[in-house]
């Protein structure tokens, strides 16, 4: 069976030698442009695993994605603690966080993302019905998370095994929209292409009860690799039917990650 439940901590308190400042005291960051992006007609969502991880390879380009490394770079990145608290999931990486509706509005709206999860266009490499559509993500999508997350994991650095849990969170808007979590959304800037060595994120599915015994024998499966890729979008479910997950250690360069959710309306 699985190892006991072990959880990413979403809120900001990462410690370092200095005092982290909070979202309050942060100002928004002046996030370059969203260019240049491939047309919408060139992205699919490929599902890696029914139900539960889906991939959009070249969601950024490899143009924008080394912009945005450089842009990042200058962010006052804080490292997290290599003892974390009981029940928390051991995470050695640097990481800047602010809550920014206008940035996850655009990267909803002024992405191909939007018609990709709602299924605009027919192309969408899924083919669901509306309603199989809304089942997949866990209610009616209303946007992503404010609450923006950028990760960078250098040489020796990693994310244990843990499981990611839901948050509840309000989409602005007149009127605002409650909202929850149901899927991480990891936007990956780097890959074996830009010297990141190392870094995948690998999944554990459940073990499987044996048919051959008596006993109750669990056969354990085959962990589900994913390698990272310039500008690939990873989406896989959390909360309660999240799968055991992690980030291997970065052997060799950085690995770069802008993190998000996909939130429904509560």
């Amino acid at each position: 069976m699985p190892p006991n439940k072990r959880k990413e901590i979403l809120a900001s308190h990462p410690t370092s030698t200095a005092k982290p400042q909070t979202d309050e005291e942060l100002a928004a960051p002046n996030w370059p442009a969203f260019h240049p992006l491939i047309p919408e007609s060139g992205l699919t969502l490929h599902e890696v695993l029914r139900g539960q991880i889906v991939t959009i390879s070249n969601f950024w380009t490899s143009t924008l994605c080394k912009s945005y490394v450089s842009f990042l770079s200058s962010l006052p990145l804080t490292t997290t603690p290599g003892n974390p608290k009981k029940g928390d999931a051991v995470r050695v990486n640097d990481r800047f966080q602010i809550d920014d509706p206008a940035f996850s509005s655009r990267l909803w709206n002024s992405t191909a993302l939007q018609h990709l999860i709602l299924g605009i266009n027919e192309d969408d490499g899924l083919d669901l019905t509306p309603d199989a559509r809304r089942k997949l993500w866990g209610g009616e999508v209303v946007g992503l998370n404010p609450n923006i997350r950028i990760y960078r994991y250098s040489k020796g650095q990693f994310f244990d095994q843990h499981y990611d849990d839901s948050n509840n969170v309000t989409i602005p808007g007149s009127p605002p929209i409650p909202a929850k979590t149901t899927w991480t959304l990891l936007l990956y800037l780097t890959s074996p292409a830009t010297g990141c060595i190392g870094g995948q994120t690998v999944f554990y599915p459940e073990p499987e009860p044996t048919k051959k015994s008596k006993k109750r024998d669990y056969q354990a499966l085959e962990p589900i690799v994913i390698e990272l890729e310039v500008g690939m979008a990873l989406l896989h479910r959390h909360s309660t039917d999240c799968m055991l997950h992690e980030g291997r250690e970065v052997l060799e360069g950085e690995k770069w990650v802008i993190r998000s959710d996909l939130c429904v309306r509560r």
